[in-house]
Order: structure tokens, then sequence, then C-alpha cells
């Protein structure tokens, strides 16, 4: 085999490759001839095919895998001896054969991974989340926790934020009907998440028996596509309103929370300690975004454009299933490339960063940490010690922990050489932020 390399740019290389064709023949041939001792057609007994007539019939196909097999090994061998290491796919392009020819050559075009240099993170800025949980966040959460157990008794007055209604509904649109309950009642809470705001607030005031007409403008990035950007005409008919009656904070609340003694003091310490667990997350969660952020930001680094539109179409298809699971019909949705290239392109970066990070530095996961990992997780199981053991039962499973406690060993070598400042940030504030 002989294999010669052009630069064509920074990143892309033209392998041109030539292997002997007498090794290729003699393959072919050893192959068409274990055939011929099996074959069977028409006419002939299994193994008495006419050796002429099962190259007829077998011989292309076998020259293709033969040939392609060949291409394979030596593409490898050929990389390996000139130390390349390729980014996403070749493309590969035979040269015309001339007959009787004593090599069969081929030309692989393909990108390289880019030379990735981290350099001085000093610039890089971090803002780490900074509170403690007060008497008043537990106040909070008990609140939300007594309305996730309220108990609906009949109003005799019109809807307020909270309560629940049963209703009757129809909808259209440009005169055509969209939806329609026939007669079947819908329970729901105004002010729950999940419909557009504005349906709850043209409900507020409304009493038992009484019909609200109103406009209802869907947003153009609405999820489902038959209504995104659309205006539709509601006539919603208020069969039922229904206040909600909370529960006393007692010792049956704190009981049912699971504190056994009914103690609401301990049940209360419980909730605080809760939260000062979830607060930590998110504040580490905070953090990583932020490292992650500042490492795409800081480091100048060309991207491969064959991992680029590899992970573009990745992306791609996870939107269409996502869609698909919600129920959107796809051919009333114009999903192009162009959408996701950009986030495209930051997670490329960002993964050829951080596979150098943790090569240079040497900060794959150590054991240990991926023992604390899966520890930590299974804490929040009832039997930690049977979580523990899937784990180590198949050594594929513990990729996924090995990965996180990687990731933790980036986050804290950056944050030893950025500058962190400790900002005072509210419950409130911290707790509305999506968790990525």
């Amino acid at each position: 085999m002989q294999a010669t390399v052009e630069t064509i740019s920074n990143l892309e290389r033209r392998l041109t490759v030539a292997m002997p064709m007498q090794p290729i023949e003699e393959e072919i041939g050893k192959r068409l001839g274990n055939i011929a001792r099996t074959a069977k057609m028409a006419g002939f007994r299994p193994g008495k095919v006419p050796y002429k007539m099962v190259v007829q019939q077998y011989g292309p196909q076998v020259r293709q895998e033969v040939i392609s097999g060949k291409v394979e090994e030596t593409f490898s061998d050929a990389v390996h001896q000139h130390a390349l290491k390729v980014a996403g796919y070749p493309s590969i392009e035979p040269k015309p054969l001339a007959e009787n020819a004593d090599n069969y050559e081929y030309v692989a075009t393909f990108e390289i991974f880019p030379e990735v240099k981290i350099g001085d993170l000093s610039g890089v800025e971090i803002e780490r989340p900074k509170l403690n949980v007060a008497e008043a966040d537990v106040d909070k959460t008990v609140d939300v926790l007594r309305k996730q157990r309220a108990v609906f008794e009949p109003a005799g007055r019109g809807a307020e934020m909270g309560d629940s209604v049963t209703i009757e509904f129809s909808s259209e649109i440009d005169g055509q009907q969209v939806e329609n309950t026939a007669g079947q009642t819908v329970p729901l809470v105004l002010g729950e998440q999940g419909r557009l705001p504005d349906f709850d607030t043209n409900l507020v005031g409304a009493k038992a028996g009484e019909t609200r007409k109103f406009d209802l403008a869907f947003p153009a990035d609405y999820h489902n596509a038959n209504l995104a950007g659309k205006t539709a005409s509601y006539e919603v008919k208020v069969v039922a309103v229904a206040a909600p009656k909370l529960p006393e904070v007692d010792a049956g609340f704190a009981r049912e929370l699971g504190v056994e003694d009914g103690d609401v003091a301990k049940m209360r310490a419980e909730i605080k300690e809760s939260l000062e667990q979830e607060i930590a997350k998110r504040i580490k969660a905070a953090v990583k975004a932020q490292v992650m952020s500042g490492l795409v930001a800081a480091v100048d680094v060309e991207l491969p454009r064959s991992l680029v539109t590899i992970e573009t179409g990745r992306q791609m298809e996870a939107a269409q299933q996502g869609l698909q699971q919600r129920g959107v019909d796809l051919s009333r949705v114009n999903l192009e490339p162009s959408m996701f290239e950009e986030q495209a392109a930051r997670n490329v970066k960002l993964r050829l960063i951080l596979v150098e990070l943790v090569r240079a530095n040497e900060l794959q996961a150590k054991p240990e940490q991926i023992r604390a990992a899966i520890d930590e997780h299974a804490k929040s199981f009832e039997q930690p010690d049977e979580v523990v053991n899937w784990y180590y039962a198949d050594a594929q499973r513990l990729n996924e922990p090995a990965a996180m406690a990687t990731e933790e060993n980036v986050v804290n070598w950056v944050l030893e050489r950025a500058k962190v400042t400790d900002k005072k940030t509210s419950f409130d504030e911290l707790m509305s932020k999506e968790q990525a």
C-alpha cells in the first residue's frame, strides 16, 4: 500500500491510496470458489454449477465487498501511518481502473480534529449565587404543600385565581371549529401552568352558569402548529366554581408529609434541609453553566464542518421526535438545518474544549469520585445499596456517573483560574430559574 497526504486547508486533507490488485483478485477468487461449492441454480445439483455461471451471478457483488473491505482496511492503516485524527466521515472516490492495472487507487477527502489551545482563563467571570434558607422560605414551601393538598368546596361567588372551575367550551378560527367539549365538562384550576395565561384571566369573576366569550391570540412559537400565530374565538360556559380549602398545619399534616410522630417543628426542619439540598444543586448547576459558557467564549478553535453537520442532524432529529411525542403533525412544521446550526456549533466547540482540558490536565474521574457520585444519587432511593449494586453490576452503567464526575473536575479546575465572585441571590430568584 502507498499513501500520500495533501493539505487542502487548515483542517481538510486529501489522502491518495494505491493498493495492489493481486491480493484483491486472490481474495475475490477465494470467495467465489467457496460460493461455487454450495451454489444452487435451476438445472444443476448444489455445488455443480459451472464456475463461469457463478462468476456471472455473484462476481460483481463479491468484487464490491472485497474492495470495500480493503478500502476500509487501507484507509485505517494510512491514517495511522500519517498520524491523522479524522473528524467526521471521509468522502471516498475511486480512481478510474484501467484493464489489467497493477493497483487500485482511491482518494479520500476528510477533515481532521483541530488543535485546541486553552490559554489563560483569568478573564472568565463567574457569579456564584449566595443565599441561606430563611424561615420565610420554609413558610412559602409549606404554603405550596398545603395548596397541593387543598380540598375544593363550592363557592357562591365569581371565580378567582386558584379556584377550581368546571367548564364546557368550544373554539373556532376563521369560522372553522377547532375544539368542542360537546357537552363534556373539563375541570381546571385557574392560574396553573400548561395554558396561555389569558385563557384563565378571561374566566376571573365568572359565576356558575355564566358564559364568557373572548378571543385568544396564540404566539408564533406555540407548540401546536395548528394554533401557532393564530387567534381563536372561545365560548366558555362555567358550570361550577369551587374555592380551595387548605389543610391546617398540624400533626396530621406533618404525618402526611412523612413525619411519623406528627412533630410540626421536625417537619419544618426536614423541609428546610430539603430546600438547602435543592439550593445547593441549583447553585452548582448555575456555576457549571457559567463555566461552560466562559470556556466557549474564551477559547478560539476552528470547527470541523463535518462535526457541526453531524450535530445539526442529531439535534434536528431530536426536535422532530419531541414534536411527535407532543402530537404535532410534522408535515405542518418546517424544520430547517439552519435553525439548529448555531447551537450545534456551540456543542461541538464545547466538546472539543472539554476533551482537550481533560486530556491535558488529567481530569478524568477517579474510581472514588465515581463511587461518590453513585452514592449521592442513591441517597434518594429507599434501598441505596441496591442502586449502588445495580451500577457496579455492569461496567457500561458507570459511564454516566464517570462523565458527571469528570465534568465536576473540569468545573473545579476552571474555578481555580477564573474570576469568581459571590452574588447575593433571593430564594425566589434562584428557584425560578430553569435548570439545564
